[in-house]
């Protein structure tokens, strides 16, 4: 299914625990944007998951594959509205809507959106990366609230409504969500990690599916970190709720894992990289299985797409 802002892969009544979330890979440039940009959307690409749509549809077998994971992908690039963060983070900077000093604390969640905010990287970014300052002028109020209303609430709301469909079959539901990351560099010696798993440092998982993921993640040999230097933003704040049966993780994947040199074009490794990641949904549905109460489970993924 399509909607204005993304698509919806696979059945709309999930028919496997593990949902999956790729917000930061779009690139449909909406044709509003273009005046109020200093730079060519060319430049923006450094906000982008580039191609991490592409990691996840090969890891589902092609997008639709019966009895897999219904997965949503954003369409709309994060340089417009950024998915993972929440509508408390506005940038004062850029947005006439905002609250001067909204969310920005010292310390815990709030520290950590007061840096974000600081960078540039508020709801609607305020830069992309080396390439400087995004906007010609302040954005209004107005403008902020049309792109929550059309791009933002709706992806939230389908996704809450997706891990309510997944909890209510099969008892507890588990969020994958999906991004990817430039390469890390190790200051303190030693091979960097080459994916990040992110639960919000706990909060937002068991410790079983943390685990899991984490060894599955390994499995390719690539060095695993938990939690840094990515811990997880708003996707999992906002849908993790262990307590109730919804674990939600991130997965950040070194981009010269499936990319070119030029970290620009799907590269000779995607599909081992799409199988590593589809390694992790299927040890997620089965640490799911072993512990939930239903046994109307499917197969993993892999075996489903058979």
């Amino acid at each position: 299914m399509t909607d204005a802002s993304f698509d919806r892969w696979g059945p709309n009544a999930p028919t496997h625990p593990v949902i999956l979330s790729v917000p930061h890979a779009g690139r449909e440039y909406p044709a509003a944007m273009l005046p109020l940009l200093r730079l060519p959307p060319a430049r923006l690409v450094a906000l982008e998951d580039r191609h991490a749509d592409a990691v996840a549809r090969a890891a589902l077998g092609g997008g639709a594959t019966p009895g897999g994971c219904t997965a949503l992908v954003q369409r709309l690039p994060r340089a417009w509205i950024d998915l993972n963060r929440g509508e408390d983070e506005r940038d004062p900077a850029v947005d006439e809507g905002a609250r001067a000093g909204t969310r920005a604390s010292a310390g815990g969640s709030d520290g950590a959106r007061a840096a974000r905010l600081a960078s540039g990287l508020g709801l609607v970014p305020r830069r992309a990366g080396a390439a400087g300052e995004l906007w010609r002028r302040r954005l209004t109020d107005a403008e902020v609230g049309a792109r929550l209303e059309d791009a933002h609430r709706p992806y939230h709301a389908a996704l809450a409504e997706l891990l309510a469909a997944a909890r209510a079959r099969f008892g507890a539901a588990v969020l994958l969500d999906l991004h990817s990351m430039p390469p890390l560099r190790n200051a303190g010696g030693g091979a960097p990690a080459r994916l990040v798993i992110g639960d919000r440092f706990g909060r937002a998982a068991g410790a079983r599916f943390t685990a899991r993921a984490e060894a599955a993640a390994g499995a390719g040999g690539h060095p695993v970190a938990l939690n840094v230097p990515y811990a997880g933003g708003h996707v999992l704040e906002r849908h993790g709720d262990p307590a109730n049966g919804v674990h939600a993780l991130q997965l950040e994947l070194d981009r010269s894992l499936y990319l070119d040199a030029g970290l620009d074009r799907p590269g000779p490794d995607l599909a081992a990289t799409a199988a590593l990641v589809r390694g992790v949904i299927d040890a997620l549905a089965d640490e799911l299985r072993r512990g939930a109460r239903s046994s109307a489970l499917p197969p993993p993924l892999a075996e489903a797409a058979e």
